[in-house]
Formats: structure tokens, sequence, C-alpha cells
């Protein structure tokens, strides 16, 4: 499978995410789709990063954009972090980490010493056609998603 480039088309996929949906990019056409990826559940990092997904849904949804994050956490988890954070977006399942492969998302990490191979916290803006337009790797969480937010409103 090869891997997202900007300004070409993303592979169609078709996900479990929560809220028992099934997200199939292609259905998602007309409406611009922002994926982010990140490390675990219910971690500070992650938490803070979607809370501020979720502090910002009305802008996105003004935008015609829609939201999901995607972990390789189970779905159990995932029901558990967006019913406390009170997502308003679903989070997708990717335990095989097809969608992390495709994204190309999956490095090698370090922490406290130990290596090991972990979803690399990044975030993709696809366009109402279906294109790749943007993308943010490593991400540093703080003021990440107003930076998402503008590279919307700029489509």
């Amino acid at each position: 499978m090869s891997t997202v480039a900007i300004d070409q088309p993303v592979a169609d996929f078709t996900a479990n995410a929560t809220s028992e949906q099934t997200v199939t990019l292609s259905e998602l056409r007309g409406k611009n789709v922002v994926i982010y990826f990140y490390p675990k559940d219910s971690t500070p990092g992650c938490t803070t990063e979607g809370q501020n997904f979720r502090d910002l849904i009305d802008e996105f949804t003004a935008q015609d954009t829609v939201i999901f994050g995607v972990s390789r956490d189970g779905m159990r988890a995932h029901e558990n972090f967006k019913a406390k954070q009170s997502f308003p977006f679903e989070l997708i399942s990717d335990p095989d980490e097809e969608l992390c492969k495709q994204f190309d998302v999956i490095k090698l990490k370090k922490n406290y010493g130990r290596e090991y191979m972990g979803v690399d916290r990044s975030t993709f803006l696809i366009d109402k056609e279906g294109v790749l337009r943007k993308e943010w790797r490593s991400v540093k969480v703080k003021g990440h998603v107003d930076e998402v937010l503008e590279a919307v409103k700029a489509l």
C-alpha cells in the first residue's frame, strides 16, 4: 500500500469508529476531512489535543469539515475516552495499524531510554475531493488545532 502524499488523492479506506460507525473516506466527498493520529487514549497530550478539537468543533463544522481521531486503542477505550471528554466527533480504532501505515505515522520512539514503535502525533487535512492538502507530523499540541483550523479556512 502506498502512503499519502500532498496534493494527491488519498486511497479510500473503511474503518470502525465509535458510536458503532463505519467511516469510509469516499463517502465523505463534499466535506473536508481532518484525521488526527494520536498515541493513546486518556493520556495528557492526547486528551488536550482532543479537547482543543472539541472546543473548536463549531468553527470546523462551519467550514464543512469533519474530524476523526485515530489511535491503536480498542473500541471500548475509545468509547470511554470520547464519553468522558464529550468529544463531538468519532474516534477510529486502528489496532492492526492499517490506517497508521497508510498515513505513515508509525515511528521509532524513545521513552525513558526505551525504544519502541509508536504513533507519531500527526494530522492530515483532506479536501472535499479527497485530496491531501496539508499534513502536520511530530505535532506539538499547543496551538496545533488553531493551525489546522486556519488551514481549513484557507482551502
